[in-house]
């Protein structure tokens, strides 16, 4: 079954938990939590007291995705906040062994995520030690980015890969995720569907998930 992962970076922040238990009633199935450091991308965003937060404010899986230049070091204080799944940057993790160990040993599902024009090869090693993937729809940074069409087609080449492997490893998407491209990702290979701006800008939460999980 494809998951809904409303993204809060597009939330109103200032009703934060509110925002974050309305999706959960609206129907969707994780809550997405992107981590931006200023330094990996070009913007600033949630700490780890956003995750504890959110673990008050709902039930669903949390899904921590962190854009930050010292995964190492940040990876575990998110899993130990809370987070059910935390995903670090390949192209941030230089010892992608020891952070991936420091998430499980933390309490939390590791994950790697990877930029739009990331070869999929700098995954092969790590692959039996993953329990989530994220592919980048757009650059990461800002919500509300025009969808990077090529984003399809890696999908459908990492799909091909996990099953040739016999591995069943949940694909994610995050960025540019809307009722248009839903349909082609998910005949791609992706189980998971990050959205931000697209849900939060609804006037209906409700209807907005629905949408978007019936284009699928």
């Amino acid at each position: 079954m494809i998951k809904i992962a409303p993204s809060i970076l597009s939330a109103d922040r200032g009703r934060l938990a509110e925002e974050i238990k309305a999706m959960e009633d609206a129907g969707a199935d994780w809550i997405h939590i992107d981590v931006i450091d200023g330094h990996f991308a070009p913007n600033l965003t949630f700490g780890p007291w956003v995750v504890e937060v959110a673990r008050k404010a709902t039930d669903l899986t949390l899904d921590c995705h962190l854009m930050v230049s010292d995964p190492l070091t940040y990876a575990p204080i998110f899993a130990q906040a809370g987070a059910h799944y935390v995903s670090v940057h390949l192209e941030a993790a230089v010892h992608a062994h020891k952070i991936l160990s420091s998430i499980v040993q933390s309490g939390a599902k590791p994950g790697l995520a990877l930029n739009p024009y990331t070869a999929l090869a700098g995954l092969e090693d790590a692959l039996e030690m993953l329990e989530l993937i994220v592919l980048m729809g757009v650059n990461p940074g800002f919500s509300g980015q025009p969808f990077i069409e090529s984003t399809v087609n890696k999908t459908k080449k990492l799909s091909e890969i996990l099953s040739s492997l016999g591995l069943s490893i949940p694909i994610e998407i995050d960025g540019g995720v809307t009722d248009k491209t839903a349909r082609a990702l998910v005949a791609a290979g992706a189980t998971v569907l990050v959205s931000g701006s697209h849900l939060y800008s609804s006037p209906n939460y409700a209807q907005a998930v629905k949408n978007l999980r019936q284009s699928v």
